[in-house]
């Protein structure tokens, strides 16, 4: 049985979401992420709810943080950036800038290392994930702004501190919103060639709700209501359907290649069947991967559509740069 579908010529989408493509490993790994969620409690306290996310207490297993690991401040919009930079041990073929995901409110830059390092194993790729500021403390546009001034900075910098001046950027979740908000502002600002590829993670591009996401009500990971109550504090007061902070209604045009992975039971599918939709609509390159059973943050978790899954982003990066390197110039 397969463990992924690649959207190509002469496939339906309708053999993925049948209940029997889910693979019995896949199965058990629901289950038992279902049994955890059960015995979940959640802290009182924000600061408290970001450690227990963190540290895996809420679900998702959490990431090992890689003693390889440095950091370092850029200077951002609203005070200093924290950088955490991850430099494989070969050739370094590219850089790849990661927004970490948690609804805008959660999350840090340290919790996808052992992932960032699959990239650089599989793909030659540095990786540098930035702290941004987080709501409710610092609504929208707090986060945007942040990652584009680490995107500015990368591009000023990747070539005399990696050796390389191939970037990529991506992001899991609210990572994948903002690293799509991100390429836009730096199209924009004519600074659009810079990144050569996207590779975004079951990623929210429509804050004000698509089908699947209100449908969601006994979902795994998150529901309708968390979704909502996410995307209702990272806005504010801002108008959920402008494309500034629901990326589905911009205008897509001039973006990179770019590659969508999600699973087919997590809340926020429909965000990736419409954005994977008008990324070539808008004439840009794309592909997507959809996971037979998936729930939202399936990468995180043990099995056989985790490993496919991760293994495929980074076989996406090292395929778009070799691709990218082998054109005439």
């Amino acid at each position: 049985m397969n463990t992924s579908y690649i959207v190509s010529p002469g496939k339906s989408l309708n053999d993925v979401f049948r209940p029997d493509a889910i693979s019995a490993n896949t199965h058990a790994v629901n289950e038992e992420l279902a049994r955890v969620l059960q015995n979940v409690q959640l802290p009182d306290g924000l600061a408290n709810v970001r450690d227990a996310y963190s540290s895996g207490a809420l679900g998702l297993p959490a990431s090992p943080r890689s003693p390889a690991a440095r950091t370092m401040m850029i200077e951002g919009p609203a005070g200093p950036i924290e950088l955490r930079i991850l430099v494989p041990s070969g050739e370094i073929r590219g850089v790849y800038l990661h927004f970490h995901g948690g609804g805008w409110t959660f999350g840090s830059n340290d919790t996808w290392d052992q992932y960032l390092e699959l990239f650089g194993r599989e793909a030659g790729m540095a990786a540098v994930s930035i702290n941004y500021r987080l709501a409710p403390e610092h609504v929208f546009p707090a986060a945007v702004d942040d990652c584009v001034a680490a995107a500015n900075w990368l591009i000023d910098h990747a070539k005399d501190m990696f050796g390389s001046s191939w970037l990529a950027i991506g992001g899991e979740s609210a990572g994948g919103n903002l690293a799509a908000l991100t390429l836009l502002r730096l199209r924009d600002a004519g600074r659009g060639d810079a990144f050569r590829a996207a590779n975004l993670l079951f990623g929210v591009f429509d804050l004000s709700l698509t089908p699947s996401v209100r449908l969601a009500h006994d979902t795994l990971m998150v529901n309708h209501e968390i979704i909502a109550n996410f995307a209702a504090t990272f806005a504010g007061q801002h108008d959920l359907r402008d494309p500034a902070i629901s990326p589905l209604y911009a205008d897509l045009r001039g973006l990179p290649p770019a590659f969508f992975t999600v699973g087919t039971i997590d809340p926020l599918v429909d965000d990736t069947l419409f954005m994977h939709s008008r990324w070539q609509a808008a004439g840009n390159q794309a592909q997507m991967a959809i996971y037979p059973g998936g729930v939202h943050g399936f990468n995180s978790l043990s099995g056989e559509i985790a490993d496919a899954a991760n293994l495929g982003m980074a076989h996406f990066l090292a395929r778009t740069r070799d691709e990218h390197r082998r054109q005439p110039v």
